[in-house]
């Protein structure tokens, strides 16, 4: 009975281990950088197929990191969407949408991998898709979207997506930046996660309230 518990345990706890040790290796080396094998002997993996074995091709890998990560930052979000329901303040809805990821990431200790895994995966436009799929079904980035599109309703439908592409990259860049020198014990921009979502609020307001130049 104890040895048929104990092996579902060690095989979470494997998965697990290659998990965080894949983000890692990405988040440094590129995800087409890093073979499976890699991954399996980083991990201290005795079989080189462990990686296949648990979750399947690098995709699969690629989409558990991804689910994972939403699934912990899809707990913070809910509940500050749940506060800033029925608000007509833009700042309101940029702070759901920032907050959750500095948070997350400081929630992990340091250093970190995630940014700079999501950075990686944002220039593969297929990895890219992966991600999309993975929050999809988030109840709540569904709410934050359509409060903050209801703010914005003045700007035209290709400037709104223009610049959530925008605010995108301003948020995970920035958050790469921060990843890294804490990485590398290297002066960070600013003292704290919370004062880089604060400086990240106040400049993705500014971008979304930005004037739309006429085109011909």
């Amino acid at each position: 009975m104890a040895g048929r518990t104990a092996r579902p345990e060690r095989g979470s706890a494997t998965r697990e281990l290659i998990l965080a040790t894949a983000e890692r290796l990405f988040a440094e080396h590129g995800v087409h950088a890093v073979s499976n094998r890699q991954i399996s002997e980083a991990a201290g993996q005795g079989n080189s197929a462990a990686v296949g074995y648990h979750f399947g091709t690098k995709a699969d890998l690629v989409r558990a990191i991804a689910r994972k990560h939403a699934d912990e930052m899809e707990q913070l979000r809910v509940w500050m969407v749940a506060d800033a329901a029925g608000s007509t303040d833009v700042r309101d809805w940029v702070a759901c949408l920032v907050r959750p990821f500095t948070r997350h990431l400081e929630a992990q200790g340091s250093p970190t991998w995630y940014a700079r895994f999501r950075a990686q995966v944002m220039a593969d436009p297929a990895l890219y898709q992966i991600t999309v799929e993975e929050s999809l079904p988030s109840p709540s980035l569904r709410l934050l979207v359509d409060g903050l599109n209801r703010c914005l309703s003045d700007l035209p439908a290709t400037v709104q997506k223009e610049r959530w592409a925008m605010a995108r990259h301003v948020i995970v860049h920035m958050c790469v930046e921060r990843e890294r020198a804490l990485a590398e014990g290297s002066s960070t921009l600013q003292p704290s996660w919370d004062d880089l979502a604060t400086s990240l609020i106040d400049a993705i307001v500014g971008l979304w309230q930005a004037p739309v130049t006429p085109r011909p």
